[in-house]
């Protein structure tokens, strides 16, 4: 499983924009697909929201990629 850390500057970050900032799409449109897909979950559950609020604390999964939310 790969681990990645993301730095949060600000309060939150929209979940399409996370998975596009950390590499795992090209786009915020991909994101969105992503997420409307089923296959993106936020601390054990799936996210459909594709802005769904995403806060220091949380742990994104997708796939074998896990992605910690780290406030700065």
């Amino acid at each position: 499983m790969q681990q990645i850390e993301f730095q949060l500057n600000g309060e939150f970050v929209e979940l399409n924009q996370l998975l596009k900032m950390v590499g795992l799409c090209d786009s915020g449109g991909a994101g969105k697909a992503l997420v409307a897909e089923g296959v993106v979950s936020v601390d054990g559950q799936i996210e459909l929201r594709k802005t769904a609020k995403i806060r220091a604390g949380s742990v994104v999964s997708l796939g074998d990629v896990r992605i910690s939310v780290l406030a700065q």
